[in-house]
């Protein structure tokens, strides 16, 4: 039987306090929403239907999938209207999963079981046992243990209110009844609203079966209300993400202290030090050591790799037994090949380091192609913009850049080249040779340094309307 996922997301939020429509709240880098698509995609559903209502352009805005169906809730009558949006779309013979956008931690695993449960004649709801139920819905047994209802908090007597389990308002249900039972809804109870729970009672009395599944954890089931409750799964994810990885073998110092924004591919005998922050795709080769504080965005890193404390690596590429850092900064289009070096304060942009190059020290490398095992000295630059157009700059295999040089691009280094230090390059250097500009050095014997004035001369000096301390002659005195 085919499914469609109908994805309950047209809450504000007020509690929020924030301009943001609730389900484009980040966690993890992402929107709330952005979890429960790709729980959702991953079911392969022949249709994902999200009804939304607050913030409509921005929440449209945020996924421009042709493949997601919108449908636009004008005015929030509970979860039982919103599901009326959707479900003249769906065929009859269509299996209809409920999901909501503020519930991120939905596990698949879950889901799957959830739609197992479910069938032709039968309707399956996902519950969950709570220590503290107060604001939930409970469900209520007979004293077969079956389910004959749900009752929202509000609307619960002082016993139904100890009922422990909750219903979390993810259900599956036939889509030819799932309409009947919608096109009977009242909206006679304590909030005025369609409540989608209802249609449980209604499919009892039409001869259907309820089945609740347990859902194993608390956490994958909460839904988003307020910035403590964004927090507490925010955690719960990080929780679950350094979990996930040390299962295969990855060595995290603090797991608290580790955060996992994306997917993260890990090879054999990788160890991630304090407050690291991986997002997007990160692939990891064997043994590679990510120090303190460093944040990796859609890098690759091969086999032996360090990357030092407080480095920054944002869409780059790195070769195998290379070192990187502490506190250097890679932008996106690097590429360093096997054995490269950059240290501290370097910075590197849309550039090619070959094998065994160098920038350990202070550099700025932008713009650029490295041959092999050249050495960049400490404070070069590559000069790269004109202010209006990005030049290239080549250094060619064995070339050796001295410390404070200026590459003024365009502009080729040859192979096996030697610049001077303190030289500023504004055109090719030859191969095999060693290449000087400097200005001429000059020296004053008959300049002295300044002394410092006492407070009194500076004040009389001052009120002459002259200089408070004398300054030093030019090299024309």
């Amino acid at each position: 039987m085919s499914l469609s996922i109908v994805i309950l997301a047209a809450g504000q939020g007020k509690r929020m306090n924030s301009d943001l429509p609730k389900v484009l709240q980040p966690l993890a880098g992402r929107p709330l929403l952005a979890h429960v698509l790709e729980s959702a995609q991953r079911l392969a559903p022949a249709a994902v239907y999200v009804v939304y209502g607050h913030g409509a352009e921005q929440v449209r805005a945020a996924f421009p999938d042709p493949a997601i169906h919108w449908v636009l809730q004008e005015e929030q009558k509970g979860t039982g209207h919103a599901v009326m949006q959707a479900i003249p779309l769906i065929p009859d013979d269509h299996q209809v999963l409920v999901l909501y956008g503020d519930v991120p931690l939905i596990n698949v695993d879950t889901l799957t079981q959830l739609m197992r449960a479910g069938g032709a004649d039968s309707l399956a709801i996902l519950s969950v046992i709570l220590a503290n139920p107060v604001g939930y819905g409970r469900v209520l047994r007979d004293n077969a243990h079956h389910v004959y209802r749900i009752v929202e908090q509000k609307d619960a007597t002082r016993k139904e209110q100890g009922v422990q389990e909750c219903n979390t308002g993810l259900m599956q249900a036939p889509a030819g009844a799932l309409k009947r039972w919608l096109s009977g809804l009242k909206n006679n109870n304590a909030q005025g609203e369609y409540y989608l729970t209802d249609v449980v009672a209604v499919a009892v009395r039409d001869g259907f079966k309820v089945n609740a599944l347990i859902a194993p954890t608390e956490a994958e089931v909460l839904g988003v209300n307020d910035k403590q409750q964004l927090a507490a799964l925010e955690s719960e994810y990080r929780r679950l993400q350094a979990a996930a990885l040390m299962a295969t073998g990855v060595t995290i110092i603090d797991p608290n202290r580790l955060d996992v924004r994306g997917m993260v591919i890990a090879g054999r005998d990788v160890t991630l030090d304090v407050n690291v922050i991986l997002e997007g795709r990160v692939q990891l080769g064997h043994r590679v050591i990510i120090g303190a504080g460093c944040v990796l965005q859609d890098v690759t890193i091969g086999d032996d790799t360090v990357i030092r404390p407080y480095s920054v690596l944002q869409q780059a590429t790195i070769g195998t037994h290379c070192v990187v850092g502490p506190f250097a900064r890679l932008r996106p289009g690097t590429f360093l090949a096997d054995h490269a070096h950059v240290g501290n304060f370097v910075e590197v942009k849309n550039a090619t380091l070959g094998t065994g190059s160098k920038a350990n020290h202070l550099s700025y490398v932008g713009d650029a192609t490295v041959g092999q095992h050249v050495n960049i000295g400490a404070g070069t630059i590559t000069c790269n913009y004109d202010g209006a157009n990005k030049w290239p700059t080549t250094i060619e295999d064995g070339a050796f850049i001295g410390s404070g040089t200026m590459l003024v691009a365009p502009v080729t280094v040859g192979e096996n080249a030697t610049i001077a230090a303190g030289s500023t390059i504004t055109q090719s250097a030859p191969p095999n040779q060693l290449t000087v500009e400097r200005s001429s050095q000059k020296s004053l014997s008959h300049w002295r340094r300044p002394a410092k004035a006492s407070e009194a001369v500076r004040a009389a000096r001052i009120a002459k309307g002259g200089p408070a301390a004398k300054k030093p002659p030019t090299d024309t005195q």
